[in-house]
């Protein structure tokens, strides 16, 4: 039987950006100079609200005011999401007009890179956060800030290094812990990983995001059911939260409770109709069960909202060479390979499909390259 893929570690699961402690930045704009100030409060005002134009309603509220001197304020209000991208790019433009007023404005190099960010200008952010941290030693959001762009490009040891800096010089820093917590999943370090996501929620037992994440740490160690129990709480913090019940659901696929399972994918899908991997995930729970032509629908509605996951055109290789055989997979597995060259199950399961149709020297090569692949 063919080998299937299942989006065990969610990649998409929501990473927040932020800080859950305000720190107090030392050079702080002088209130002396006040009408260098009130221009540069404008400015800044009308960039932090561009980068959080989705969720904020006060277009004139003073949010530089706020960060200046409520540590709180910051950690309970900002999810630095914008309606669209032009507001992220309108907001680097005003945060660069701060810092020509006052090039040495911690803040706005921060800021400005939490939008560069958004934009995946993920090395522009890194020099941003980095020259936050010249101008600041110990302004720990920056570690973390930067921590999580050099993670996001597969940098996760030196992740790990800005996160550690960021705890020490915040020991009650959740979001540092929580993200460390997913470099280490990353880095295969699962106890790790759970260690920390335990501080984050210590410190942050309504954080939704770190009880999805422990509950991936926690199938990673085939705690499936302890999953299942961090997936239930983040669902009844945030029951709209798409990705537990997407994670929920692969639990249930593993303990073979396939029709719970669905059930979990399809509201991860309502919640989120552009949700990938739930389809994919869905469609292996509908084919464990032999409903084909859904696993197929499932697996076509993955590949076109993303058209390079391989998995999905494996997977749906399998489901059609078990409705209408071997001869109709191997263009699914053909778009596999070439997607994802070190795709073992694809190389696997196309050497399956070939040896059913007589061609024997395919399936050897096939076979050869499989072996290949697992045995790096």
């Amino acid at each position: 039987m063919g080998k299937m893929e299942t989006n065990d570690k969610n990649k998409s699961l929501p990473v927040l950006i932020g800080s859950n402690r305000l720190i107090r930045v030392s050079n702080s704009i002088s209130l002396t100079n006040k009408l260098l100030f009130g221009e540069i409060e404008g400015l800044f005002n009308e960039a932090f609200y561009m980068l959080n134009s989705k969720s904020l309603n006060i277009r004139n509220e003073n949010y530089c005011f706020q960060l200046e001197y409520d540590k709180h304020f910051h950690r309970k209000t900002f999810k630095y999401e914008a309606k669209n991208k032009t507001d992220y790019k309108e907001a680097i433009r005003l945060f660069d007009k701060v810092i020509e007023l006052k090039n040495n404005y911690t803040f706005a190099y921060n800021y400005k890179g939490l939008a560069k960010s958004k934009l995946k200008d993920f090395e522009g952010a890194i020099a941003d956060y980095s020259k936050a941290i010249e101008l600041e030693p110990e302004y720990a959001m920056a570690y973390q800030n930067r921590g999580l762009a050099k993670y996001i490009l597969n940098d996760v040891e030196l992740a790990i290094i800005d996160y550690n800096k960021a705890i020490v010089l915040d020991p009650e820093y959740a979001l540092a812990y929580n993200n460390r917590g997913l470099a280490k999943d990353e880095l295969k370090d699962f106890e790790g990983a759970l260690t920390d996501y335990n501080k984050a929620i210590e410190i942050d037992p309504e954080d939704d995001d770190a009880y999805v994440k422990r509950g991936v740490a926690k199938d990673e160690l085939k705690d499936f059911w302890g999953a299942i129990t961090d997936y239930n709480k983040a669902i009844e913090i945030d029951p709209e939260n798409a990705d537990a019940y997407n994670n929920r659901g692969l639990a249930k696929s593993k303990l073979e409770d396939f029709e719970p399972a669905i059930a979990d994918y399809s509201k991860a899908i309502e919640l989120n109709p552009e949700y990938a991997y739930a389809y994919n995930n869905r469609g292996i729970a509908k084919d464990e069960l032999k409903d084909f032509e859904g696993a197929i629908a499932d697996y076509s509605k993955a590949i076109a909202l993303d058209p390079k996951d391989a998995m999905a055109y494996n997977n749906r290789g399998i489901a059609k060479k078990k409705l209408k055989g071997s001869e109709s997979a191997i263009a699914d597995y053909n778009k596999a390979i070439e997607l994802d060259p070190e795709n073992a199950m694809a190389f696997n399961n196309r050497g399956i499909a070939r040896e059913a149709l007589d061609d024997f020297e395919g399936a050897k090569t096939d076979q050869i390259k499989y072996n290949e692949l697992i045995n790096k």
